[in-house]
């Protein structure tokens, strides 16, 4: 980073050189022919032509002088952050045009920066250059996704991937979409954009500055509009449609039981077909062009690649997190604590969350934000402290239109044959001509498969064609907020993804609240665990108001917990019946509850507890069993000591989670179900829903027939001597050397394939609070979901707060951010959240100034 720093130091000092186009990207402009004939909301009016350059950096922010009411708390950065001279040798200057005065940038030694502005408007344009400085290839790919504009780039092989992107863009109303995340919400990313662009046109002028990763692939970064960052949906959580299909699949082969088998459903439910849905037709690639548009960009072979879709299913099935609040009478410091760790694929570099802390009259909030939004989602505004979770709120469903035989662009809705509305997009491709892309629709969304043989028609209904559904940007309704009652308020406007809002204020409040737009299903049998025919027998009809979901406030326990489980109390609309286990929850409420006051310190100890919820059912009965098998009765005396914590130095941890997930789950469905089934269920489950068999063991004569409980103990000891053999074969045959860390690993990898950062030993499960999933057929052991981002906050004395980010907040690899952060994740280790301008000066690394 010293040479890079010193290039941008010499190069920018007084620099006044007006910004320039890179002349490869221009603004994307919506290409489509006859947008506004396309059926509903989501396409009848298409995106106008983006802003001249001269009005994109000059327009202001409406409202930006607004100050907060009431005294800011103690801890607060200054709300005057001038107040400091800039000295001339301090660090490094950049001209940035559209600002309307300085804006000082602190990045402090573990690489956030603190960016203090005179207004709002400028706040915002600091953000976006900033995080074009430090992650402008993960922003312009996540853009070029999206937008579905690689081929431009990249060449003719990325055509259907863009065509994929474009289906699922939202192309509605923009006045509805933009009023949807609050009244400054335009502004914010026209500002936003425009700190982008300027960042982007200073490398016009200083092309050693230009990221490796635009050096080595051979085009230059594109600038944005602000539509770009409001018009992308396909970076969301989606949660349902992958399992739908999965579950119509393996009940194709298995019979209407077999989905018993695939996920507890709770509350108790019984999977109905639809009508007129014939599982068996289900086309096993039904959702290729979907898992095209969504699935995060990974090298492979020398050239950008989707991830393989069996990665993209974990992205949807696996994705969680932790999130809580501790009231004040429960704590040592007498305020309240919350905490929040997000779970996300987290393999890639940089990671998916950047920490950024952004002050200036009216607003003064730090914590973790998605890179491409303005605004921070998860963290505190001085006054209210907020974090989120997974709401698996069912957001989206699988259509089947039967196809007119003579005509297979028309389907059949109701008593009548429907016209497929067909748009015809220009996909510019480097090196070549430009490919013309058909992109079809029906009244309920993008069509994704046309089986031909079977005169059938598949399309994705999602509540992305609504306004306001961009994922995360709604956060920007919640930035000022000056306390709890606030917040929940501001809340109610929240879209997606579905989320779990857990809250804590200075005046001592907790609580949470769930944010979700979720569709009310009517039809027979219309559930949203299965496709439904499109012929107008299932619609959505409208939505459930925020206003009718439950709520908690100041419960009587004294915290509030939040992991992903079933959390909807009776006569409440029920989101979904596919929620997470319970493990985390139900571990993180136990060791709250033994807790007489609740520190800092004990927050950080148990966002990184591996004490296994799975391992706690299933080890009472391996303590049961004897056997005179050498190897067998080996593993029985390692798990029979056994704690269940599965840490990274546990031998019996290495056993146990290979027993589980390698051959005692899937041993368990191939007794019970016929082996087409078994074999499907094993190859597409991820998440292993434990709970199913665990039950099976707790009522053996049920599920396994006369003499049950034998059955189950020869399925135990028959599996046992297997696992043994695997890790004796990996770590060496002596069990007192093993560790399930040295088995257990993670990687962040590199879209490009290097530099890197680790392998990094990893200790927990997919159960266990600090959570780690591994795939058990798709490179064994290799962590591939958890926790990089976590934070846990002091309410009321901020910078008692602290945090972590792996493996760095940078995404150049020349930046001495890009992984100092690694190893103190690796060790379970976190570093101090600053607030106060006193704290941040203390600690400062790097000072940017950013000049009109």
């Amino acid at each position: 980073m010293a040479a890079l720093v010193g290039r941008i130091a010499s190069g920018a000092r007084g620099s006044t050189s007006t910004p320039r186009g890179n002349g490869r990207d221009a603004p994307l402009r919506d290409a489509s022919a006859g947008t506004d004939r396309l059926p509903n909301s989501f396409v009848r009016n298409a995106m106008s032509p983006p802003p001249s350059r001269r009005a994109l950096l000059g327009t202001g922010l409406a409202g930006a002088a607004v100050a907060l009411a009431g005294t800011l708390p103690a801890g607060t950065a200054s709300a005057q952050p001038w107040r400091t001279q800039w000295k001339e040798d301090e660090g490094q200057r950049y001209s940035v045009p559209g600002l309307k005065k300085p804006v000082r940038v602190t990045v402090d030694v573990w690489g956030v920066p603190h960016i203090f502005a005179d207004n709002v408007g400028d706040l915002f344009q600091a953000q976006g250059f900033n995080v074009a400085r430090e992650r402008l290839f993960q922003i312009d790919t996540w853009r070029r996704r999206g937008l579905g504009r690689f081929s431009e780039v990249l060449g003719a092989s990325y055509v259907e991937q863009d065509r994929a992107a474009r289906l699922f863009l939202y192309r509605g109303d923009m006045a509805a979409e933009w009023a949807s995340y609050g009244p400054e919400a335009r502004e914010a990313a026209t500002r936003f954009v425009a700190g982008i662009n300027g960042y982007i046109d200073w490398l016009g002028d200083h092309p050693d500055a230009l990221p490796a990763e635009f050096q080595k692939l051979g085009y230059r970064p594109a600038r944005w509009s602000p539509e770009d960052v409001v018009r992308i949906r396909t970076h969301g959580i989606g949660g349902n449609l992958s399992s739908q299909v999965a579950r119509a699949r393996l009940m194709s082969v298995g019979g209407n039981k077999a989905s018993t088998y695939f996920h507890k459903l709770e509350p108790d439910h019984t999977v109905q077909v639809p009508e007129g849905l014939d599982l068996s037709l289900i086309p096993a690639d039904v959702l290729g062009v979907y898992s095209l548009a969504t699935s995060p960009m990974v090298f492979a072979d020398g050239k950008l690649r989707r991830m393989p879709d069996g990665r993209n299913v974990l992205r949807e099935s696996a994705t969680g997190s932790n999130a809580w609040a501790v009231a004040a009478t429960r704590t040592t410091t007498g305020r309240p604590i919350l905490a929040g760790d997000p779970h996300r694929e987290d393999y890639t570099l940089p990671a998916n969350r950047y920490i950024a802390h952004l002050s200036a009259p009216g607003l003064n909030i730090i914590g973790a934000g998605e890179p491409w939004n303005p605004g921070i989602s998860m963290g505190h505004n001085g006054m209210v402290a907020f974090g989120l979770t997974n709401l698996p709120a069912g957001q989206a469903d699988l259509y089947v239109y039967e196809l007119d035989p003579d005509d297979h662009s028309r389907y059949r809705y109701r008593d009548r044959w429907e016209k497929l509305t067909t748009v015809t997009e220009k996909i510019a491709v480097a090196g070549g001509e430009p490919r013309q892309a058909q992109l079809s629709f029906t009244r309920h969304g993008p069509v994704v498969k046309i089986d031909e043989k079977n005169h059938k028609a598949y399309a994705v209904r999602t509540v992305w064609t609504e306004p306001g559904t961009s994922p995360y940007l709604g956060s920007l309704n919640f930035q000022r907020v000056k306390d709890s009652r606030e917040f929940v308020e501001a809340i109610s406007r929240w879209k997606t993804p579905g989320s779990n809002l857990v809250y804590a204020d200075t005046k001592g409040d907790i609580g949470w609240a769930p944010g979700a737009l979720i569709p009310k299903r009517s039809g027979r049998g219309y559930d949203g665990l299965l496709p439904v025919p499109g012929d107008g027998r299932f619609e959505w009809d409208g939505f459930y108001d925020n206003a009718q979901l439950p709520t908690s406030r100041n419960p009587r326990s004294g915290f509030f917990v939040s992991a992903n489980e079933f959390n909807f109390p009776p006569g409440y609309p029920i989101p979904t019946y596919d929620w997470q286990p319970a493990y985390r929850k139900d571990r993180i409420h136990e060791v709250l509850s033994q807790q007489r006051g609740t520190s800092i310190a004990d927050t950080l100890a148990l966002q990184n507890d591996v004490k296994s919820g799975v391992a706690g059912q299933f080890l009472p009965y391996v303590k049961k069993l004897r056997s005179t098998d050498p190897t067998t009765a080996k593993a029985l005396r390692l798990l029979s000591s056994y704690d269940g914590v599965a840490s990274k130095d546990s031998a019996a941890a290495a056993l146990f989670e290979t027993w589980m997930m390698r051959f005692l789950y899937p041993a368990w469905a191939q007794l019970l179900l016929p082996k087409p089934a078994a074999d499907y269920l094993v190859g597409i489950s991820i998440e292993f829903d434990l709970r199913v068999m665990n039950d099976s063991f707790a009522r053996p004569d049920d599920w396994f027939g006369a003499e049950g409980a034998r059955k189950r103990d020869e399925l135990l000891l028959s599996t046992l001597p297997k696992a043994y053999t695997e890790v004796a074969s990996k770590l060496g045959a002596d069990e007192r050397a093993w560790r399930w860390g040295a088995m257990h690993i993670h990687v962040f990898l590199h879209p490009l394939g290097g530099p890197n950062v680790g392998p990094t030993e990893r200790g927990g499960s997919f159960d266990t609070v600090s959570v780690s999933y591994f795939h058990h057929l798709d490179h064994p052991y290799a962590e591939v979901v958890g926790a990089t981002f976590k934070m846990a906050l002091d309410v009321g004395a901020w910078d008692n707060s602290r945090v972590i980010n792996a493996p760095g907040q940078s995404g150049d690899q020349r930046s001495k951010h890009y992984k100092d952060l690694q190893d103190k994740w690796s060790a379970g280790e976190y570093f101090p959240l600053l607030y106060s301008e006193q704290a941040i000066e203390r600690n400062g690394g790097t000072r940017i100034l950013l000049q009109p």
